[in-house]
């Protein structure tokens, strides 16, 4: 039962000290539940609680299931979505290069027309 908790803990990207937060436990103990062979009720319920799952679903956790699973799903093409670029990375760079440029350059004027305008008022003292 406890690598059947360890399994649905490590599916639902829980780390065993955030599990042992939540339960009111050490990381120590949860260690230990994670290597009982018998889990009590209560303690279960609580572990799927936190798990966001139910009993059963820890009750009947299978690794190979879940590894079959990801396996499956990896190698069968049809159910995978099709991630292709839809513009040219390259193009939207030359555009953020570009853009740089220009505000650059209006950088430079706004300086050199402060420049200019406290070159007058010293002037003027």
């Amino acid at each position: 039962m406890g690598r059947k908790v360890r399994g649905v803990r490590e599916l639902r990207g829980k780390k065993q000290e955030t599990m042992a937060d939540e339960l009111g436990i050490s990381q120590q103990a949860v260690s230990k539940l994670e290597q009982s062979e018998h889990i009590e009720d209560e303690t279960l319920e609580k572990i799927a609680g936190v798990l966001g799952v139910s009993i059963e679903a820890i009750k009947n956790f299978n690794e190979e299931a879940v590894f079959n699973q990801l396996h499956n799903t990896l190698h069968d093409q049809s159910s995978l979505v099709n991630y292709q670029c839809t513009f040219n990375p390259m193009d939207k760079l030359m555009e953020a290069i570009e853009e740089n440029k220009k505000l650059y350059e209006r950088w430079l004027k706004d300086k050199d027309e402060t420049i200019a305008k406290l070159e007058k008022m010293l002037e003027g003292k």
